[in-house]
């Protein structure tokens, strides 16, 4: 016969039993419990030793998993790494290209300084220039070598009047206009300088050749003590250029004197100042009556 549903345990002894015996050892093993709480909370080395066992046989299984944890977190980082690379050296190659754009503008800055630099150097002489004005254009191309100014007879220009740049001569005023004129250059075959050697006083005649060099001729024949390297200025003879205007170097020496380059290339050169014609007497004039 089938025992009936939700029978009590009470009508079974060994079930009895076991329900007792089982509330006695969770009891026994709570009081142990609260034994060894309070003795490890009285003495901190109590269960040292124990502690070390435990921790003994359990180390190879924190190894593993702390093994386990490192790969892992490589692993992640690794993955991390791909997917962000993108936008890293998107970043990078953004800052590059900003640094460049930083460098472009201050070389820029530096050539502008450098150039109104040269521009205000033009007016510090002691010759008052009539104008400083912009060099339009030239002939370096053509046997002839000619330039044209921005300036004219609105701005004082006069025939004759030099021409200079920021590193030397460059001509001499040819003709006038009302806002333009027009500049004989001094490489032409129909410009002759008088100049001398800087550091002597060698005289001596720049004539253009027409290619864009000159042909220094020596005042004296006989000799010549012109070398390689010398610097070329104007000597001031015949009252046109300002004596000490630098002219050219010379590159290569010939029977009557020597080849030289021009230190002033119409071609590289931005803006010019025009000078009076220089007129010796009327120059000295001024300190003559400063010393009467």
């Amino acid at each position: 016969m089938v025992a009936p549903v939700g029978r009590r345990p009470g009508h079974n002894r060994r079930a009895q039993y076991g329900t007792f015996f089982g509330y006695m050892l969770a009891l026994g093993g709570f009081g142990i419990g609260v034994i060894l709480l309070i003795a490890s909370l009285s003495d901190d080395g109590a269960f040292a030793g124990a502690r070390s066992v435990a921790t003994g046989v359990t180390r190879p299984a924190a190894e593993l998993a702390a093994d386990t944890r490192s790969e892992s977190q490589g692993l992640f980082a690794i993955i991390a790494g791909y997917f962000t690379r993108g936008s890293r050296v998107a970043k990078l190659e953004r800052e590059v290209a900003e640094v460049r754009v930083q460098l472009a503008e201050q070389a820029a800055l530096r050539e502008e300084n450098d150039r109104l630099k040269a521009v205000l150097a033009l007016t510090r002489t002691e010759l008052k220039p009539v104008t400083v004005t912009r060099l339009i254009g030239s002939s370096s191309s053509s046997t002839r070598r000619f330039a044209t100014i921005g300036a004219g007879s609105e701005q004082g220009v006069k025939p004759g009047m030099a021409v200079r740049s920021p590193l030397g001569l460059v001509g001499r005023v040819l003709e006038v206009g009302s806002t333009t004129s027009r500049v004989l250059l001094i490489t032409d075959t129909e410009s002759t300088v008088p100049v001398r050697r800087s550091t002597d006083g060698v005289q001596a005649y720049a004539v253009g050749r027409g290619d864009g060099t000159l042909q220094i001729k020596l005042a004296t024949t006989g000799f010549n003590p012109l070398k390689k390297g010398d610097a070329i200025v104007t000597s001031g003879s015949g009252g046109l250029f300002r004596p000490g205007e630098a002219v050219a170097v010379v590159v290569t020496l010939t029977v009557d004197g020597a080849i030289a380059r021009p230190l002033s290339d119409p071609g590289m050169t931005e803006f010019v100042v025009v000078e009076p014609v220089y007129d010796e007497p009327t120059a000295v004039a001024p300190a003559t009556l400063e010393a009467r």
